[in-house]
C-alpha cells in the first residue's frame, strides 16, 4: 500500500514519516514554550511578534492533527500537502521571525531534507525550489519594510542553495538505501525460494533422513525416514521407543566413528536399512545427521546384474551341454528297451534318463531367462481373462485336482504381458496342485481376485491346502536354484517374480492360518503405463 508512496517502501517508510511527526511536534512545542515565556518580545519587533505566536500556535496544532489522521497514507498528494503545508509555515514564521537572524531557514532545510527522504524524484526538488523562492521573497519583502534586511539577501541565497543540496544528496542516499532495500528482499525472497526447493527435495528424497538433538529427539524427518522406519510421524519425539535397534547403531557410531554401522531392519517385513551419521555443530548446539538408505533395491540390483552375468555365461555353457546330455538320454533309453538288461542295470539306466530329463529341465529354464523377451504390457480384464485361463487349464487336469476361482463384483483391470501372466499363474497352480496332492487326497488350488482397499490396486491370491513353507524357508523361496525337492530345478519361482517385475506387478508369499500356502500378486494401476 504504501511501497509505491514512499520512498523507501514498506515499515522503512512508516517510521520515517512517524519520525518526522514527531520532529514537527516537536518544533511546535518549543515554539509555542518560547512565546509562553514572553522572550519573543526580545527577540522580535512588536509588530510581527503577534503574527509569530498565532502562526506558532497554529504550528502545533495543525501538527497534531495531521500526526492522529496521517499515519499510514494512502495517496502521494497527502505527503505531498503536508510537506508543502509544512514548508509554507516554516517560511511565515521566518518572516515573522525577522528573517535570517532567527535561524528558522534552518528549519526549512531540515524538513526539505526530511520530506525528500519520503518523495521521489521532481516532487522533491520541487519542494526545495518552494523553500528557496519563499526564502529569497520574504527576505525581499521584509526589506520593503525594514532595510537592514536587504543585507540578508546573501544569506537567503545559501539558505536556498543548501535546500537544493540538501534534496539532491537526500535523494541520493535515498536511492542508493531504496536499491539495497530491493537488492536485500530480492535476496531475501531467493533464500526462501531455496529454502522451500531444498525443503521439498529433502522430503522427496528416498533417502531417509533425519536430524536429532542430544537426548535423540527428533528434529526433522522426511517422507523416506517415515517409510523406511514405518512410522508415521517422528518430528518432535524421542526415537528410542520408535526404533531402539537405530539408537544402538548411534551408540556403537558414537564410541567408533570410523566403523561402518551394521544394517538393520525396522519393521518385519520391511526393508533392509543401512544407517549412517554426521555430526552437526550449530553454534553450542550439537545434533546428530542421520542417512537411511534402502539397502535391499541395492542388493536386488547386484543381484540381477550378477544374475544377468551368470545367464549368459551359462547359456553358452548350455549350448555345449545339450547335445552329449541329449545323447546319454536317448543312449539310456536304448539300454532300457534292451531285454538283455538284468533289474539291477534297468534301474540304473532309469535313474541315468531321470537325472538327465531334470538336468534338461535346468537348461532349459536357464535358457528361458538368457532369452527372456521385453515385456509387452495389454490392458487385460482380469475377470475374463482369469475365467478363460481356469477354462484351459482345468481341460488338461487329472480327475483329482481341482481348481477354483473366485472374483469380486465389478470390473478389474490391468496392465500385463497376457503370455507372461499366463507362465506365472501356470507354474503357481502346478505347484499348489502337487503341494496340496502330497498331503489330500484331492490336490486344490484357489484363485481369489479383489481390489485392495486401501491403494484401490488389482490383487490376486493363490492359495492352497498342503503343507506349507517352514518360516526359515520362506525368506528364500524366490531365490534362484533354491528348491525343497529333489527334482525341483530352483527357478520356477524366481522366474515368476521376474516376469511380475518386469510388467509392474509385485508377488510375495503369506502363509495362510488354515494351513498351505499363499502367494499374492499385486498388480500395477490399469493408468500406469509400463516404464520398462
Amino acid at each position: 500500500m504504501t511501497t509505491d508512496i514512499l520512498a523507501l517502501g514498506g515499515t522503512q517508510g512508516i517510521r520515517i514519516l512517524k519520525l518526522y511527526h514527531l520532529y514537527r511536534l516537536i518544533i511546535g512545542l518549543l515554539l509555542v514554550l518560547l512565546i509562553s515565556s514572553e522572550m519573543d518580545v526580545q527577540l522580535l519587533e512588536m509588530s510581527h511578534a503577534t503574527l509569530f505566536r498565532s502562526i506558532s500556535w497554529f504550528y502545533l496544532i495543525f501538527n497534531v492533527l495531521v500526526t492522529l489522521a496521517v499515519q499510514q497514507p494512502k495517496r502521494s498528494m497527502q505527503v505531498v500537502s503536508l510537506a508543502m503545508v509544512d514548508v509554507i509555515l516554516l517560511s511565515c514564521l521566518f518572516y515573522a521571525a525577522g528573517g535570517t537572524p532567527s535561524g528558522i531557514g534552518n528549519l526549512l532545510i531540515v524538513a526539505v531534507a526530511i520530506s525528500n527522504i519520503l518523495l521521489r524524484g521532481r516532487i522533491g526538488i520541487f519542494i526545495a525550489a518552494t523553500a528557496a523562492v519563499g526564502l529569497i521573497y520574504l527576505t525581499f519583502y521584509l526589506s520593503l519594510s525594514r532595510p537592514a534586511a536587504a543585507s540578508q539577501y546573501i544569506q537567503a541565497g545559501a539558505l536556498g542553495a543548501l535546500c537544493f543540496a540538501a534534496a539532491l544528496f537526500v535523494q541520493g542516499i535515498t536511492r542508493r538505501l531504496h536499491d539495497s532495500e530491493q537488492l536485500a528482499s530480492e535476496r531475501a525472497a531467493d533464500v526462501a525460494s531455496l529454502e522451500t526447493l531444498n525443503a521439498l527435495i529433502i522430503e522427496r528424497m528416498r533417502t531417509g533422513i533425519l536430524v536429532l538433538d542430544n537426548m535423540h529427539r527428533v528434529l526433522l524427518a522426511n517422507q523416506g525416514a517415515l517409510t523406511l522406519l514405518g512410522a508415521d510421524a517422528l518430528a518432535g519425539k524421542i526415537l528410542d521407543p520408535h526404533t531402539p535397534e537405530l539408537v544402538k547403531r548411534l551408540q556403537q557410531w558414537r564410541q567408533n566413528p570410523a566403523m561402518r554401522p551394521a544394517s538393520l531392519q525396522a519393521v518385519a517385513d520391511g526393508p533392509i536399512v543401512q544407517p549412517s551419521f554426521i555430526a552437526l555443530q550449530r553454534g553450542q548446539q550439537r545434533h546428530i545427521l542421520v542417512f537411511l538408505d534402502d539397502v535391499s533395491q541395492i542388493a536386488q540390483q547386484a543381484q540381477q546384474l550378477k544374475l544377468a552375468s551368470l545367464g549368459r555365461l551359462t547359456a553358452g555353457i548350455a549350448h555345449e551341454i545339450r547335445n552329449p546330455l541329449g545323447a546319454i538320454s536317448h543312449a539310456a533309453q536304448l539300454l532300457q528297451e534292451s531285454e538283455e538288461l538284468s533289474q539291477p542295470d534297468q534301474r540304473l539306466a532309469q535313474i541315468i534318463h531321470d537325472h538327465t530329463r531334470r538336468m534338461n529341465l535346468v537348461i532349459e529354464n536357464v535358457l528361458q531367462l538368457s532369452r527372456r523377451r521385453q515385456a509387452e504390457p495389454q490392458l487385460l480384464d482380469l475377470k475374463y481373462w482369469l475365467h478363460r485361463f481356469a477354462s484351459e487349464f482345468r481341460s488338461n487336469m487329472p480327475a483329482n485336482q481341482t481348481l477354483h476361482l473366485d472374483t469380486q463384483v465389478g470390473t478389474i483391470q490391468t496392465r500385463m504381458d497376457p503370455n507372461q501372466l499366463t507362465q506365472v499363474l501356470t507354474n503357481l497352480v502346478e505347484n499348489g496342485l502337487r503341494y496340496s496332492s502330497q498331503k489330500n487326497p484331492r490336490g486344490q488350488v484357489w484363485l481369489q481376485l479383489f481390489r485392495e482397499p486401501e491403494r484401490d490396486l488389482p490383487v490376486l491370491e493363490i492359495f492352497d491346502d498342503g503343507p506349507g513353507v517352514s518360516p526359515e524357508q520362506s525368506q528364500n523361496i524366490f531365490e534362484p536354484f533354491f528348491t525343497t525337492e529333489a527334482k525341483g530345478t530352483g527357478l520356477g519361482l524366481y522366474i515368476s517374480r521376474e516376469l511380475c517385475e518386469s510388467n509392474q506387478a509385485h508377488i510375495d508369499y503369506k502363509p495362510r492360518e488354515e494351513g498351505g500356502s499363499c502367494f499374492r500378486i499385486t498388480f500395477a494401476h490399469a493408468s500406469k503405463l509400463s516404464l520398462q
